[in-house]
């Protein structure tokens, strides 16, 4: 599990308990982003009690997208969950997020936020959301709910070969484009969701909803090379998606006859890869 983190003393403790809680997590790789309050003393007292969590810090203030990738460095379990600091996203979540990659019929999971019947919403933050996803989905053909979601979970193999570049909120954007430019699904499982306001801390603005469309657009119409370089290994990813194909939970000898649970889904994703 991934958890960048930017000033969030008021939280970050509290999250950290809950996520410690569930028997998914096998490491907690927390990056702080510069904190200019208690973020990293709070990360350090709580990694002296628990090795699962690894802090490292980044001395000044760099943007999410920037501490995301410190953090895919530092991946040593076979999948990987971005958590925010905050108390936005429940991590009792985490079972459902992780059914479809344990049970081998996805790589790229999003928890789609319902945005009705958990918290009071801003209705421009709501729109903007509706409306960088449409753009989105227009833009490279595919038909998913909600690209802006915090909760994205994908194979470390893939979160190590994206080759992000995103910095700041531009990480999003820059972490679906570039799953679907190299052919990717997209699977998505409801989430909860708690929505918090200015006072609270909440950072994303309408800006980032602008840079967010100028970023789809760059990255739709960037070359294969420009975005992964020309050593891509188209092979591995025609294998892993050709692999991926196989795995409908109705055939013979997949998740239905496993019988496959939340409850082994945790076993295996907090146990270390081989090798």
């Amino acid at each position: 599990m991934m958890m960048p983190a930017f000033n969030e003393e008021r939280t970050v403790e509290i999250i950290l308990a809950h996520v410690l809680d569930r028997p998914e997590v096998g490491e907690v790789i927390v990056v702080d982003d510069g904190s200019t309050d208690r973020t990293w003393e709070i990360l350090q007292d709580v990694a002296a009690h628990d090795s699962r969590v690894r802090p490292f810090r980044q001395q000044v203030n760099q943007g999410k997208g920037a501490a995301l990738r410190r953090a895919i460095s530092e991946l040593r379990m076979p999948f990987a969950l971005v958590q925010d600091a905050d108390l936005e996203y429940d991590p009792r979540d985490y079972p459902a997020l992780l059914e479809p990659l344990i049970e081998g019929r996805a790589d790229v999971v999003y928890g789609v936020r319902g945005f009705a019947g958990q918290t009071a919403f801003s209705f421009w933050f709501v729109l903007g959301n509706k409306c960088v996803t449409f753009v989105t989905n227009v833009l490279f053909d595919c038909y998913i709910s909600d690209m802006e979601t915090g909760y994205k979970v994908i194979r470390s193999d893939l979160w190590r070969r994206l080759g992000l570049s995103g910095i700041r909120f531009d990480i999003e954007p820059d972490i679906t484009a570039r799953a679907l430019r190299l052919g990717y699904r997209i699977h998505e499982v409801p989430i909860h969701y708690y929505a918090r306001g200015r006072e609270e801390g909440k950072k994303l603005t309408w800006l980032d909803g602008v840079r967010a469309v100028g970023a789809l657009a760059r990255l739709r119409l960037s070359s294969d090379e420009a975005l992964f370089g020309a050593s891509i290994d188209r092979e591995y990813h025609r294998l892993r998606q050709s692999q991926l194909a196989r795995q409908h939970p109705l055939m013979p000898g997949n998740g239905a006859d496993r019988g496959a649970t939340a409850r082994e889904a945790s076993e295996e994703f907090a146990r270390p890869p081989r090798g």
